[in-house]
């Protein structure tokens, strides 16, 4: 820095400004600065700059799956915002949590630089009592609980599988089947619950739960279940992959769709406008939740102050694969 300084006819206090992005250096010094830095092949060094202001400017991100397709939007956003924000990104995936697993990935992170953590894990190992959160370490959830007390950023799950709900019952059919994602998954219980309490509501029958794992290979073998039955006319999917497992079935098993039986998902993927027929679903806003946590995070570690929970709406796409009950 020093060798810097002489190159460009300046302080030290000038270089270091330059190097830490400080806007308080007019345009000629610091194109002087960055010119001799580039000459001498000066970099900052990041680690020292952390021993003296005890921020790394790096997040660390524990994910539950990188396969399902909200994960890996809401991760996108999240890395894009944080390179925005000047901060890097740590991965730790837990491919098959436990609460040991993310209970050792947590302290992984807490030893490692990082400012804070961004956690998108099932909400029930959170849950857990053995699962410790570090008491010292900012923390955002995504998709989950926050015990109250960290702060949540959320899709409004109970809103877009409503939205889906009174679609179907608004286009005339007499009840909704649910395929619904996996019993320890908060987001699939969200879903789930208002499903449910939508039917309840508006004085319809609630059929049982068939339960998949989130893949279009378990929307297809339920697909097939419901293909079986005449009185089924109408199915929500909690995503867009099993719903594309449903249609399937129902192509298969001669249930036309919609004539005979509308289908709608959840998630809006790139790809469901070009299902056959285009699918109706409920949009989620995965680029907002991660642009959103980073926010909320970085908001923590630069001004030590917690935020609450935040929601981030739905909106209900309808195309092709929707419409009135056929009347015989």
């Amino acid at each position: 820095m020093a060798d810097v300084a002489r190159e460009a006819n300046v302080s030290g206090q000038t270089v270091s400004r330059v190097s830490n992005g400080r806007t308080n250096v007019d345009a000629e010094t610091r194109e002087r600065v960055l010119a001799a830095m580039r000459k001498l092949g000066y970099r900052p060094n990041s680690a020292a700059r952390a021993l003296r202001t005890g921020r790394f400017h790096s997040i660390g991100v524990i994910m539950f799956t990188l396969s399902t397709y909200g994960n890996m939007r809401t991760l996108d956003a999240i890395a894009v915002a944080a390179t925005d924000a000047g901060y890097s990104l740590t991965l730790i995936p837990v491919p098959h949590p436990t609460q040991g697993e993310v209970s050792v990935a947590l302290h992984r992170l807490s030893e490692e630089a990082v400012d804070g953590v961004i956690i998108i894990v099932e909400a029930h190992l959170l849950d857990e009592t053995d699962v410790e959160l570090p008491p010292d370490l900012p923390v955002v959830i995504v998709d989950s609980r926050g015990r109250d007390r960290y702060p949540v950023v959320d899709t409004d799950q109970a809103h877009g599988a409503r939205l889906a709900t009174e679609h179907l019952l608004g286009l005339g059919h007499r009840t909704v089947w649910h395929v619904a994602g996996p019993e320890r998954s908060y987001s699939a219980e969200r879903r789930r619950e208002s499903w449910e309490s939508t039917l309840r509501a508006h004085g319809a029958e609630v059929p049982p739960v068939l339960v998949g794992d989130w893949s279009s290979e378990s929307g297809h073998a339920l697909g097939l279940e419901l293909a079986r039955d005449p009185e089924v006319t109408a199915v929500f999917a909690a995503n867009d992959q099993m719903a594309l497992g449903v249609l399937r079935a129902m192509h298969e098993s001669g249930r036309a769709v919609p004539d005979e039986v509308s289908v709608v998902g959840f998630d809006d993927m790139a790809e469901s406008a070009s299902f056959w027929p285009p699918l109706t679903t409920v949009h989620q806003f995965f680029g907002e939740v991660g642009r959103l946590s980073v926010e909320a995070l970085v908001h923590e570690v630069e001004a030590g102050e917690r935020r609450g929970t935040t929601l981030v709406s739905t909106e209900l796409v309808v195309r092709e694969s929707t419409a009135a009950p056929r009347r015989d």
